[in-house]
């Protein structure tokens, strides 16, 4: 999809979906169920594999703004937030001209480790291959941009749910979203936590600071 518009990129699993046609909107639905179709992914690296496969495969042929959300994301939101609503609101950040906005109702801070995190909480992470490890925000920080990483990352785009405009996403050359790729693919279980630092990073991928983008070839 090319030219003025929006388009929501949907990471699912087997989540009902169905909400989506409330929203008016063009949406791709990427499907990691193990069901084959035109959107089926392998189901690997959370919704990160999600996200940048989208990238890579449309890159630069992006729509104004495109919405990436998980497929229950009314959850993350305000209270009685619903599909209209969610609509509304992706079309005033359009209206508005919006750059980078998360959807959750919740910011955080994180060090290079993602500390603070509930990694180790059975209740929510347990099941999962990376349960009780740290986060390697710094790390893939630094295998992607130029300069050391940060001290602290500010997360405005908690549990993956963001809009962000066309010129943001191609702030970033290809090469960097492939390399992203190959660091989610190649953890593809998630046991290091690898696609989880990419919901911390999102807001430094899309914040438009050329500075920050390496130098061909490094």
């Amino acid at each position: 999809m090319t030219g003025p518009g929006v388009e929501v990129v949907v990471a699912r699993y087997r989540e009902d979906v169905a909400w989506t046609a409330a929203l008016g909107l063009p949406v791709v639905v990427y499907d990691k169920s193990g069901e084959p179709g035109e959107h089926a992914l392998p189901n690997i690296g959370r919704e990160s594999h999600t996200y940048l496969s989208h990238i890579v495969r449309l890159y630069p042929d992006f729509p104004d703004f495109t919405v990436f959300v998980q497929a229950a994301p009314f959850p993350h939101m305000p209270p009685g937030a619903t599909p209209v609503s969610f609509a509304a609101r992706i079309l005033q950040n359009a209206r508005m001209g919006l750059k980078f906005s998360g959807f959750a109702c919740f910011k955080l801070k994180c060090d290079r480790l993602g500390r603070p995190h509930q990694m180790a909480d059975p209740a929510l992470h347990g099941h999962r291959p990376g349960f009780g490890r740290d986060i390697p925000v710094g790390a893939v920080y630094e295998t992607l941009f130029a300069g050391p990483a940060p001290e602290a990352f500010l997360v405005t785009a908690p549990a993956g749910m963001f809009f962000v405009a066309r010129d943001r996403i191609l702030a970033r050359p290809l090469a960097f979203y492939k390399k992203a790729l190959e660091l989610v693919v190649a953890d593809a279980d998630d046991a290091a936590n690898t696609g989880h630092a990419f919901e911390r990073l999102w807001p430094l991928i899309f914040n438009g600071d050329l500075r920050l983008n390496r130098s061909e070839g490094t």
